[in-house]
């Protein structure tokens, strides 16, 4: 006997908010009638933490206590046993989208040692003699405008923008290897919606040598921690070549990068892990010398 299971959501972008209710079908196909035990739906969410290898065994004691954090997880009966007839069936079903007590819906995302994900599952039960059937599908979940849970405090001044001015003498490597140079510039803000472009502009004031590229570098800090310790690791995310070759002097150079949503979410700062981003401008010079300043951001869902 051939059996389909598929659960179909309304929202064809599957993005979903806070207290708003998931809806969906859950189509079942076969060619026979089909007896089962029960229909369940399950909803699911949560907070997977992970240690890169270089912190197992220097905090053992960290490395075991990492363990998933529920978000949700709700339950519903579908339908008592039954039996379905031969042929298409669609079954409506409504959820409402609500966090477990004392907990908040993160949104999406997935990292490298952090990852926060959702899912719908569907499970028919059957007697031992067959196989149940289950079917999962992901959905996302995004903050409602405005309504990111516990921004940092500096967020308001980093509505303004930053003056930049890059140096060897403001370098704190102290300057060592590097050619004079100076490059000054301005960022449009450090406190970013992740749904517009970080945005500024640079210009090369001058430089002793010539300059091979211009680049930069969008960079995830993860940290995951409790009362045993904190493991903090940053990967990077994406780099953008602002300017190639030689740059002349005093050219305004636009700098525009666009936050890929799937590998970014709202800066988000809780008792056992933290999200937070930086962005790096990096200038490698001919002789493949680089230097690099570092600005923390904020990342908000406007």
């Amino acid at each position: 006997m051939s059996t389909n299971l598929d659960i179909r959501l309304k929202r064809a972008d599957k993005v979903y908010r806070e207290d708003e209710n998931i809806t969906g079908v859950i189509a079942i196909t076969t060619n026979s009638d089909l007896k089962h035990d029960g229909i369940t739906l399950t909803v699911e969410g949560c907070v997977n933490l992970q240690l890169s290898s270089k912190n197992v065994g220097i905090m053992d004691a960290f490395y075991n206590s990492v363990k998933p954090i529920q978000l949700i997880g709700v339950t519903c009966e579908v339908s008592g046993s039954g039996r379905l007839p031969s042929g298409a069936t669609e079954i409506p079903f409504e959820i409402p989208l609500k966090p477990k007590s004392n907990r908040v819906l993160y949104e999406t995302y997935h990292g490298v040692y952090i990852n926060i994900s959702y899912a719908i599952r569907c499970d028919v039960k059957r007697s031992f003699l067959s196989k149940d059937l289950q079917k999962s599908q992901q959905f996302l979940v995004q903050y409602w405008p405005g309504r990111n849970p516990g921004p940092p405090p500096q967020i308001k001044d980093g509505r303004r923008s930053v003056q930049f001015k890059l140096s060897p003498v403001t370098l704190a490597s102290g300057g060592a290897g590097a050619p004079d140079f100076v490059l000054s510039g301005q960022l449009n803000g450090t406190c970013c919606s992740i749904s517009k472009p970080f945005t500024g502009c640079m210009k090369l004031e001058k430089c002793a040598v010539p300059v091979r590229s211009v680049e930069l570098q969008l960079v995830r800090v993860e940290t995951c921690g409790c009362a045993e310790g904190y493991a903090r690791e940053a990967t990077e995310i994406q780099n953008i070549q602002i300017g190639d070759g030689d740059i002349p002097p005093m050219v305004e150079i636009p700098i525009h990068m666009v936050f890929p949503r799937l590998f970014t979410c709202p800066t988000l700062i809780t008792t056992n892990f933290k999200i937070e981003f930086e962005i790096n401008l990096v200038i490698v010079f001919h002789d493949d010398h680089l230097v690099t300043n570092n600005f923390p951001i904020i990342l908000v869902r406007d």
